[in-house]
C-alpha cells in the first residue's frame, strides 16, 4: 500500500498480456522485487532512483526504463519533490508473438543490457502505447502502437535485435483493398488487428506497412476517419451528438468531440447548428 496522497493506477487490455501503470510518488519506496513480464517505463516528471544488476541508476525526465523478465529492482524518488512515471508490462509470449509476426524466424526473445535508455523516439513509442490503453482507444490503435513499441524497443535498445523485413517490399494492393473493405463495412466495431490481417491474408506487420503505403493511413486512422464521416452525416440530419457518437462507433461523445474538432476545426455541436444556405 502506498502512503496517503501518493497514487498509482493500473489498466489492463482484455485478451492481451498487457498492463499499464501511471504513478506519482514522493516518499514511497519500492522494495526489491521483480516482474514475470518485460517492463518498460518513461519518467514524466522528477527522477527515479533504483538498484538493478548491482548498480544504482537514475531515470530522469524522458528516459526509458527497460527491465527484463525476473530482473530484481527497487525504486524511490531521486529528488525532493518526487517523480511521476508511466509503465508498460508486456508478457513474454506477447513480445514473442509481435516479433514473430514482424520478423518470422527471428532468433529468440530480446534482452536489454542497460536498464536506462536515452532515446526520445523510444520514449514516444512507449508513451503512445500507454496513452492508447489509458484512453480506451480502439483495439486497432492499441495493436498498432504495441507493434511499434516492441519493434522500437527491440531495434534500439535490445542486445539481440530482431531481423526486421525489408520496408520497401512490394505492397499487395488486393490484400489492402480487402482490409479496407472490412473497415468500411464494420467501421463501428472494435476490430482487432488479427482479424484485419486474416482478411487481408498477411501478417499484422505487413498490413500496417502496406495499408499506409496504399492509402496514406494506418488502418486505425482510416477506421477513425470513416467513423467521423458517418458522425458528420448523422449530425447534419439532426441527430444528437451523443447518439451520433455511439452510432458511429466512438467510445463516447467526448471522443467524438475531440477528434471532430481536431479534424474539421469545429465541435460537433457547432457544426450541427451552423447556418445553412437556402437553395
Amino acid at each position: 500500500m502506498t502512503p496517503s496522497g501518493e497514487r498509482a493506477a493500473y489498466w489492463r487490455v482484455p485478451g492481451l498480456a498487457l498492463e499499464v501503470m501511471d504513478a506519482r510518488f514522493e516518499d514511497y519506496a519500492y522494495p526489491m522485487h521483480a516482474h514475470d513480464t518485460y517492463s518498460f517505463g518513461v519518467t514524466d516528471a522528477g527522477a527515479q532512483s533504483f538498484v538493478c544488476r548491482g548498480e544504482r541508476h537514475v531515470s530522469a525526465v524522458g528516459l526509458v526504463m527497460a527491465f527484463n523478465p525476473d530482473e530484481p529492482h527497487d525504486g524511490q524518488s531521486a529528488v525532493d519533490h518526487g517523480y511521476r512515471y508511466r509503465m508498460l508490462h508486456l508478457g513474454e509470449d506477447l513480445v514473442r508473438d509481435v516479433l514473430a509476426d514482424a520478423a518470422p524466424g527471428s532468433a529468440g526473445l530480446p534482452l536489454f543490457d542497460t536498464p536506462v535508455v536515452d532515446n526520445p523516439a523510444l520514449a514516444r513509442a512507449v508513451a503512445r502505447l500507454h496513452t492508447a490503453v489509458v484512453e480506451n482507444a480502439p483495439r486497432l490503435v492499441i495493436d498498432e502502437r504495441l507493434t511499434a513499441a516492441v519493434l522500437a524497443l527491440t531495434r534500439d535498445a535490445a542486445t539481440r535485435p530482431a531481423h526486421l523485413p525489408d520496408q520497401q517490399s512490394r505492397v499487395d494492393l488486393a490484400a489492402m483493398a480487402r482490409a479496407r473493405g472490412l473497415l468500411r463495412q464494420r467501421f463501428a466495431e472494435n476490430i482487432a488487428a488479427d482479424e484485419l490481417a486474416r482478411v487481408a491474408g498477411c501478417s499484422r506487420f505487413a498490413l500496417y506497412r502496406g495499408f499506409r503505403a496504399a492509402y496514406g493511413f494506418a488502418p486505425s486512422d482510416y477506421q477513425r476517419d470513416v467513423r467521423l464521416r458517418r458522425a458528420r452525416a448523422l449530425l447534419a440530419k439532426g441527430m444528437a451528438p451523443s447518439t451520433a457518437a455511439a452510432e458511429a462507433g466512438f467510445a463516447d461523445q467526448a471522443h467524438l468531440t475531440r477528434w471532430f474538432s481536431r479534424t474539421y476545426g469545429v465541435t460537433p455541436a457547432a457544426y450541427q447548428t451552423a447556418p445553412q444556405q437556402v437553395p
